[in-house]
């Protein structure tokens, strides 16, 4: 059994990131690992108690103009993109790793892990509590519903909601 380690408590500087904007707001308990993964655009909002986890197999982007809920968790090891003037509610969950499913006697907590990476296309909207699977993308303008798992892509201007997340309707023009 493999041992496991302390990742570190996620203090950083703003220094420490691979770029950062002006006019980023960090409240209060925002945590960032791996903060020389992660690249901030200019006028971001970053929610109290956010964690970001960057990781040295992928990156994270976070656009121009966007919004991050307090409490919100992005974990980055498969690399996230989030584009410009996107909402993302408190709570939400990104993930891009997952074990891979090993046959019944290996246990699924020491298989390997297999990393896709998340997309948020500029003007989008990511309701409460919602959940973002690895390999997905959120297409430009689609909002996704309170407490949604989106489990496969949204295409641009789709209202999808549930579990999993299906599409209910497209965004008039």
């Amino acid at each position: 059994m493999r041992q496991f380690q302390s990742h570190g408590d996620g203090t950083f500087s703003a220094t420490d990131l691979a770029a950062l904007g002006e006019n980023v707001v960090f409240e209060d308990g925002v945590r960032v690992w791996h903060p020389e993964t992660v690249r901030i655009g200019t006028n971001v909002y970053l929610g109290h108690d956010a964690m970001i986890k960057g990781h040295p197999s992928g990156q994270i982007l976070i656009d121009d103009n966007t919004w991050i809920g307090q409490g919100v968790f992005i974990h980055g090891a498969g690399g996230i993109t989030i584009g410009q003037k996107v909402g993302v509610g408190p709570y939400v969950k990104m993930l891009t790793s997952t074990h891979q499913l090993p046959n019944r006697d290996l246990a699924i907590l020491e298989a390997p892990l297999e990393f896709a990476p998340i997309c948020i296309e500029d003007d989008a909207d990511i309701g409460v509590g919602a959940i973002l699977l690895p390999g997905v993308t959120i297409g430009r303008g689609a909002q996704i519903g309170a407490g949604a798992v989106v489990t496969k892509d949204v295409p641009a201007y789709a209202i999808a909601a549930g579990n999993p997340a299906t599409i209910l309707r497209m965004r008039e023009p």
